[in-house]
């Protein structure tokens, strides 16, 4: 990844992005009041649009509008990416636009599998970002990460108890002597 002051989006940003089902999106009111907001998906619902845009379809919510609220009174916006697995994590400084008059837009953000009600689009202008250290992230692990595991043991587990009922059903197989 590159060092802060980076006013693009590389290959590699673009990938990691691609590979997050969520991030938070902080903003404040012209007065400077913050407010970070939590936003999920499927992998990749955060689009990369070019070298300097990102955005992402906004589904119908909790109905507090505090973010759209934010944003049209300032643009100022901050996104913060984090991959516990790996334990990397990127900040992204820029300004954010709400955009409810483009449902082309707002389709092609949209994910087909994915049953929500798109709303809006929001696009992201990159100013900067940075790849912080990955002290402090204690590593968590998503259903996606680990059900493919414990299926895999569940399957050995029940090859050995058979293992076992055989060995077992045949006393001259198994030496009891231990």
């Amino acid at each position: 990844m590159t060092p802060r002051g980076t006013r693009q989006i590389t290959g590699d940003l673009a990938m990691f992005i691609a590979e997050r089902d969520h991030f938070y999106l902080s903003t404040a009111s012209a007065a400077g009041a913050p407010y970070v907001q939590h936003r999920g998906g499927p992998k990749g619902f955060l689009k990369v649009l070019n070298e300097q845009e990102l955005a992402f379809a906004d589904f119908a919510g909790n109905q507090q509008y505090i973010t759209l609220g934010n944003l049209g009174e300032n643009p100022t916006a901050f996104i913060f990416l984090i991959d516990y697995v790996a334990r990397r994590r990127i900040k992204l400084w820029g300004e954010a636009r709400v955009v409810s008059d483009d449902p082309e837009l707002t389709r092609s953000l949209a994910h087909p599998q994915y049953q929500a009600r798109l709303e809006r689009a929001i696009i992201f202008k990159l100013s900067s970002w940075d790849a912080n250290c990955s002290q402090h992230i204690i590593p968590r692990y998503s259903p996606d990460v680990l059900e493919p595991a414990f299926d895999r043991l569940e399957q050995r587990i029940k090859e050995l108890e058979a293992q076992v009922r055989t060995l077992g059903a045949d006393p001259g197989t198994f030496d009891h002597s231990g």
